[in-house]
């Protein structure tokens, strides 16, 4: 499978997640093209992972075996319809797609009737530690193994059963790092207040998050037992939790997920 080229078209934040976690996995460099409108970012990415770079899309799309398309939602017609107007053979190669919000009819419209996988990585793919939401239409099992086997350093891959998984993938895991970015900084806030560095109080809690979620994710017990676990009646921890609940947490967080699941229906009905 590492015989395959695969072209980035965009060369954001999301694009170098993934192009970063096909290399650390062993996907050889030579074969990753990134192709973007402007030089820094193309030479950022060539420095760090030493894969190809190129300002022409068509170039890139020409060379691949598979097309990745990594472009704001917004660009992401012009960006489809100039591909297939100036390499029409592109239609009969794989596209996998990293925007929000944009559905497979959508490309369709814009690309013909192509074999395409929507894919939700996150951020913490950066460093192999991210989940991806993967929903195929038309593909071949070779191309999703293949599209398995690309996202494989981002951490854990979730095929999806229907395509409308794929914004309720964006509230769960796409836009849940900066959930949980919130509550450390709040807690980092409060350590600081309490007379910690801010250095310090980065690391606590940052180290804390990272022993809870690496507990969890060993453990057999549900959130809820491990938070009994360390909650006993009448102490520290039930008075802190308590607050949570008494102020409405579990709603705040259902509320926050359902307006990002609604924000992407909105994204897509106005494209």
């Amino acid at each position: 499978m590492n015989d395959n080229t695969v072209a980035f078209i965009g060369a954001g934040n999301m694009a170098r997640c993934v192009i970063a976690a096909m290399v650390r996995a062993g996907y050889p460099a030579g074969n990753i093209i990134a192709a973007n409108r402007s030089q820094p970012k193309l030479t950022a990415l060539a420095n760090d992972f030493g894969i190809q770079t190129t300002l022409d899309n068509i170039a890139a799309v020409t060379q691949a075996d598979i097309i990745v398309l990594a472009v704001k939602p917004q660009m992401m017609q012009e960006v489809c319809e100039a591909l297939i107007a100036a390499a029409p053979e592109s239609a009969e190669k794989l596209f996998v797609t990293l925007a929000a919000g944009i559905p497979v009819m959508r490309y369709q419209q814009w690309l013909g009737q192509v074999r395409l996988v929507r894919a939700m990585p996150n951020t913490p793919s950066l460093v192999g530690l991210g989940v991806t939401g993967l929903f195929p239409s038309g593909c071949s099992n070779y191309e999703k193994a293949f599209v398995d086997h690309m996202f494989s350093g981002t951490g854990l891959n979730v095929w999806l059963d229907n395509e409308a998984q794929i914004n309720h993938v964006i509230a769960v895991t796409g836009s849940s790092p900066a959930y949980f970015f919130f509550f450390m900084q709040a807690m980092q806030q409060v350590a600081e207040q309490l007379g910690f560095d801010a250095s310090q109080a980065k690391q606590m809690v940052a180290q804390t998050a990272l022993g809870a979620a690496t507990m969890a994710l060993n453990s057999e017990h549900s959130f809820a037992d491990l938070r009994a676990q360390v909650t006993s009646k009448g102490g520290t921890t039930h008075e802190a939790v308590t607050t949570f609940a008494n102020q409405g947490l579990e709603k705040m967080v259902a509320d926050a997920m359902y307006a990002a699941i609604a924000r992407a229906e909105e994204m897509a009905k106005s494209l």
